[in-house]
């Protein structure tokens, strides 16, 4: 599931810079969150669910909808400025302290030490060059920690009057909810800047292609994921990201990286090798 989903995560803001030549990086920023919204709506209607949620789950699903559109705009506004291995090391910086959260063995406090040597390894700071790429990413990355805790939050909550198995109910229908709300949030931000797209129509298929690899298909198996992993151990796993957005940097936009870069990169692989999630028994023990 990982591997999938971090190839996808990156080929998709990969296929964006390309785009970026001919729509600007806000109007591509809602390509992404309105044609993924459009999937989800038609493979799910997730208004359905809407009556079904409490106040409480309401709200984190407003939430994840406010910051799935925040995320996605401020990352294309620094993948815009920087390497996008650069972006994706400073994305999972915020994701370490979540990891660390739930440390409770040597082996993992190793991993853990591991992954953060790895991502530093990998971020090249060039703050004189691009200052205001940088805030972008780092605001991203604030905003990343904030979706793997309300994306795992709604992974592993059901709305009420509903059963696992029944009709209605599933966190990928929460997660469509989620995307129609980023999309109404993102609008009236960035549909002027994609206005030249609705006269091209390779420019909308192209939208429509980094939405399902950007939005669709790595939230959709990050779901599956939160619902089978604590959030530290999907928060560590989520380490193999900056190694993929180097791998895709090179093959398609042509960044090659340095040999810190693949020290990097050989740092993180280890700590994902090493990482070993607790079972319940364990958790006990240790606590």
């Amino acid at each position: 599931m990982f591997a999938v989903s971090a190839i996808f995560h990156y080929l998709g803001p990969a296929m964006a810079v390309l785009l970026f030549v001919h729509v600007n990086v806000l109007g591509v920023a809602w390509l992404r969150i309105a044609s993924a919204a459009m999937v989800f709506a038609v493979w799910r209607r997730p208004w359905r669910l809407m009556r079904r949620l409490s106040w409480e789950q309401f709200r984190i699903l407003v939430g994840l909808g406010v910051v799935l559109a925040a995320m996605n705009t401020t990352f294309y506004l620094a993948v815009a400025r920087l390497p996008l291995s650069t972006v994706g090391a400073i994305e999972f910086l915020g994701i370490i302290v979540l990891a660390a959260l739930g440390a409770r063995t040597r082996r993992n406090v190793l991993a853990l030490v591991l992954a953060a040597g790895g991502v530093f390894a990998l971020v090249d700071i060039r703050f004189v060059d691009e200052p205001l790429g940088f805030i972008f990413a780092f605001v991203n990355c604030a905003l990343f920690v904030l979706y793997v805790i309300l994306g795992h939050r709604i992974a592993n909550t059901r709305p009420a009057g509903t059963h696992a198995d029944g009709d209605g109910w599933s966190p990928v229908d929460q997660l469509g909810a989620a995307m129609l709300i980023a999309a109404a949030v993102a609008t009236p931000i960035g549909i002027g800047g994609a206005a030249g797209a609705f006269t091209h129509p390779g420019w909308l298929l192209a939208g429509l292609g980094i939405g399902i690899c950007s939005s669709v298909i790595p939230y959709l198996i990050d779901q599956l994921a939160m619902t089978r992993l604590r959030r530290s151990t999907f928060a560590l796993n989520l380490s193999i990201l900056p190694a993929t957005a180097t791998a895709i940097g090179v093959v398609v936009l042509g960044q090659h990286p340095t040999h810190q870069d693949l020290a990097g990169i050989a740092l993180v692989i280890s700590a994902v090798a090493i990482h070993r999630q607790q079972d319940q028994t364990q958790q006990r023990e240790t606590m």
